[in-house]
């Protein structure tokens, strides 16, 4: 699944459309990420002038185990999910972006990988809109297996749009976490891999938007602290190879005990690009 038409000068027209230049109000751009407050750690800083852009997430946050939401206090799944779809209510309205612009997939949280087949399907529907040019999503980098399987889905969505002779839109990435070599690596890129980014250095007011976002997803505080930069980096996707392990097998989701066994993307993967039949171009 190669990106197509992606250019420099394409990343230079998303710099303008970020920047709010030619009367840009986000209409063409969609966010595609994993859960509730990816879309602040990667694009938060600019939500405020792209209001009328649209926010898709995969997950509802919340495992169908019920470790996080007891260690948040909750009683259930569902009860966690709403939590954290209010929080997210709560941070977006901060930038002044309408719940009419959210799309909520609702898979479980950590289930993402298991369901690749459908939501590349649901995702190539919505982003077969003409009118959407550029999708904002995560880089296929072993931060985390809902993420990995966010960007699976997104590039095969497009591809699927491809091969069926529909225009589909440019696939930005965006800066979230990985491992390095020296250790973890937040709200920047795996050196050596994809293009070169951009690195947007948000203005103090920016910032402070950016922090009131943050600080509305109560529940993931502690998961959140370590994003305090005030520079957001954007690329073009890169070639992936979706049938191997991401950031050459070092995967920093390893680190989280989320009890995702490698083996299970490799198998997921292997289905997916079957049944989808993305070696047909």
């Amino acid at each position: 699944m190669r990106p197509r038409h992606q250019t420099p000068e394409t990343l230079a027209e998303f710099s303008a459309l970020l920047a709010g230049r030619e009367g840009a109000d986000g209409s063409a751009i969609m966010t595609v990420v994993a859960h509730p407050d990816d879309e602040t750690i990667g694009i938060g800083g600019h939500l405020a002038g792209l209001r009328a852009c649209r926010i898709v997430h995969v997950t509802d946050g919340a495992p169908r185990d019920l470790a996080d939401a007891h260690a948040h206090g909750f009683e259930s799944r569902q009860v966690y999910a709403d939590a954290r779809r209010g929080e997210l209510m709560d941070a977006l309205a901060t930038a002044g972006i309408s719940p009419l612009c959210l799309t909520a997939l609702g898979y479980p949280d950590k289930e993402a990988t298991t369901n690749l087949v459908m939501l590349a399907q649901e995702l190539a529907c919505l982003l077969s809109d003409p009118n959407i040019r550029f999708v904002c999503t995560h880089p296929f980098e072993g931060g985390h297996p809902d993420h990995d399987a966010t960007a699976f889905a997104v590039h095969a969505a497009c591809h699927l749009l491809r091969r069926d002779r529909r225009p589909a839109p440019t696939i930005i990435e965006m800066a979230f976490y990985s491992a390095g070599p020296d250790g973890p690596v937040f709200q920047d890129f795996v050196r050596g891999t994809g293009s070169e980014s951009i690195e947007v250095r948000l203005t103090q007011a920016s910032f402070r938007q950016k922090q009131r976002m943050l600080a509305s997803h109560l529940s993931q505080q502690r998961t959140l602290a370590p994003f305090s930069s005030r520079t957001e980096r954007f690329r073009l996707a890169p070639d992936y190879d979706f049938l191997a392990l991401p950031n050459n097998g070092r995967l920093y989701y390893e680190s989280l005990s989320l009890g995702f066994d490698p083996r299970t993307w490799l198998r997921a993967t292997a289905f997916a690009q079957q049944a989808l039949r993305l070696d047909q171009p």
